[in-house]
């Protein structure tokens, strides 16, 4: 739908640009926005290697492992029907940790692997379940401590203090993920039949 809609947006663009003799300024703006798009992506680039690169380390040390038994109580009581010794709540820590630090790219495999073993224990193939949805939940609101792609982004563009971003975006997602939460729990009480997320 999304690729429709763009799709729709640029040929109306064209069209306008074409019955108002402005379409010198849509070639050049198709060619600032294409070099934009290289220069901010090289920008990128640096810091995505960077911190995937410390995430790589922090797993290797056991960092990562010893942050995950430190969350073992908040996942024992967002997660209560999982096995304590499940693999799923191993990949949701290291997928909170990630979106915490704001590297929602290192994030990504994690919440996919948590997503499949929650799928794994999933008595309903065809129904989520509920710690399924209050995983998702707890992943779109995603916490965020250091909003590293939000900071390269400011910098790249001259921001003059690229970090007071922080404490707004740590208040923002921190409310955002109570009411993720409390709403997912609503949810869970509301529906019957075994810990559905319902419709």
């Amino acid at each position: 739908m999304l690729n429709y809609l763009w799709c729709a947006m640029i040929l109306a663009g064209i069209f306008v640009a074409a019955f108002t003799g402005r379409m010198p300024d849509v070639t050049n703006a198709a060619l600032d926005s294409s070099k934009e798009a290289v220069t901010v992506c090289l920008a990128m680039l640096g810091l995505v290697s960077m911190w995937t690169g410390l995430m790589k380390v922090a797993e290797k040390s056991g960092l990562i492992t010893g942050m995950s038994r430190r969350l073992a109580p908040l996942l024992r009581f967002l997660f209560p029907g999982l096995p304590a010794k499940s693999k799923a709540l191993h990949y949701i820590a290291t997928n909170l940790i990630a979106n915490a630090l704001g590297l929602g790219w290192a994030a990504t495999p994690a919440g996919l692997k948590a997503m499949e073993e929650l799928q794994r224990l999933n008595p309903r193939k065809d129904t989520a379940s509920a710690p399924m949805c209050m995983f998702m939940i707890i992943n779109m609101s995603s916490l965020q401590i250091v909003t590293v792609s939000v900071l390269a982004y400011r910098a790249q563009y001259g921001s003059a203090n690229p970090s007071e971003i922080i404490g707004p975006g740590l208040a923002a997602t921190i409310i955002t993920t109570i009411v993720g939460v409390v709403y997912a729990r609503l949810r869970e009480g509301r529906n019957t039949g075994g810990g559905r997320c319902g419709k």
